[in-house]
């Protein structure tokens, strides 16, 4: 899909400077998948803490043993 957008030309080469990329649809798709993680990481993060614990959960369980 082509689109036509008004990028800050300094900022998108600083961009693709800093990440080590080839070309400016890279630089842009990364930048693009970033922000995106990053906002998913906040919301983990405000709803982190909200719920109650479960009381039978065993956390030694799930413990890998290999002897």
């Amino acid at each position: 899909m082509a689109t036509n957008l008004a990028i800050d030309t300094e900022l998108l080469n600083e961009a693709r400077t800093l990440g080590q990329l080839r070309t400016k649809k890279e630089t842009v798709n990364l930048a693009l998948k970033e922000f995106v993680d990053r906002r998913r990481q906040l919301e983990i993060i405000e709803i982190f803490g909200t719920m109650e614990p479960d009381a039978g959960y065993d956390y030694k369980k799930g413990r890998d043993r290999c002897e």
